[in-house]
């Protein structure tokens, strides 16, 4: 079975690890990845959700915060607040500062990201195939008003200076409109026998990927089901505080909304959580097969019996049952 999943950071990699533990080791999985994230940081490009993926699936993950390298340590960063050098509100570790000084050298020398992100995972075998959205640049902004004014604010100045306290009013990815799909997505969605939608934001990580001008037409238009994982539990983000920029582009948080927000015209299947039963109706009178599950990954073995629902809905809108 060829399996392709689109997925942002820490509730996509979490889910990821789940899958592969669901799944036969004669499955192919693909990840596209969310690059909307990314930021350059003294010099250096940071990939947050392509390195979220590759740690978690790699073993390197700092499981408690669900970014960032186990076992890390912080000496760079404390020598560069000493120079004044910021931002200090971003961390970056040193065994993290690694991969990024890799990544940047080779795009330097004139390599892709598709296959830098390539090289990366020779390292840490994530047991998929990861490719960027896009190897163009692209980066999520988010139109704020605060005292300095109306201006617009890179996401992660966003979700982890402001902590998203302050309202979001327009989700901007900037280069989204002008990118191109990274080799070998188009292939990926055309030649799947399933397509994932994993519990990662919807607007900032999934909704980023579908902003890539061609990957949305493709998803559509694949002979795969396509089934979704909701991230809304009870009307609150399972992670994160995704509420806030569900709001910027007018949905509600809840299970329903978000489902209704993709739509039948891309997606077949949506999982909702038991809490959120009663959205299962209204989901499926839009032409989407829904079903209510226990949707929170509190360890490797929960998280594959949502995968393997997932895949077992998608079987199910194959058969038309």
């Amino acid at each position: 079975m060829r399996i392709v999943a689109l997925a942002g950071g820490i509730g996509g990699a979490r889910f990821l690890r789940g899958l592969l533990a669901a799944v036969g080791p004669q499955d192919e999985i693909t990840v596209i990845g969310n690059t909307g994230d990314d930021i350059h940081l003294y010099g250096l490009k940071v990939c947050p959700d392509l390195d979220t993926v590759m740690y978690t699936l790699g073993g390197g993950i700092h499981e408690e915060q669900g970014w960032g390298r186990a076992d890390e340590t912080w000496s760079i960063k404390a020598e560069m607040k000493e120079y004044g050098v910021g931002p200090e509100w971003f961390g970056l570790g040193d065994r993290d500062f690694a991969t990024h000084l890799v990544r940047s050298q080779m795009l330097t020398a004139g390599y892709s990201l598709s296959q830098v992100t390539e090289a990366l995972c020779v390292r840490w075998n994530p047991g998929v195939r990861l490719l960027p959205m896009s190897d163009d640049r692209v980066e999520t902004h988010v139109r704020i008003t605060d005292e300095q004014g109306t201006r617009a604010v890179h996401f992660q100045e966003y979700w982890v200076r402001l902590h998203a306290a302050v309202d979001a009013e327009a989700i901007i990815p900037v280069g989204a409109d002008t990118a191109k799909p990274a080799p070998g997505v188009l292939e990926a969605l055309a030649e799947a026998d399933v397509i994932l939608f994993p519990p990662s934001n919807p607007v900032v990580s999934i909704g980023t990927i579908l902003a890539v001008p061609g990957i949305r037409e493709a998803v559509a238009a694949a002979p795969a089901p396509v089934v979704g994982l909701s991230p809304i539990i009870g009307g609150a983000p399972v992670r994160g505080m995704a509420d806030k920029v569900l709001a910027a582009v007018g949905v509600e948080a809840t299970a329903e909304a978000v489902a209704l927000n993709y739509g039948p015209d891309l997606i077949d299947g949506w999982l909702v959580d038991t809490a959120d039963e009663h959205a299962v109706a209204a989901v499926e009178a839009a032409g989407i097969a829904c079903r209510a599950v226990p949707l929170l990954m509190t360890g490797v073995e929960a998280t594959a019996e949502m995968a393997r629902t997932a895949l077992a809905l998608a079987e199910q809108v194959r058969h038309g049952s």
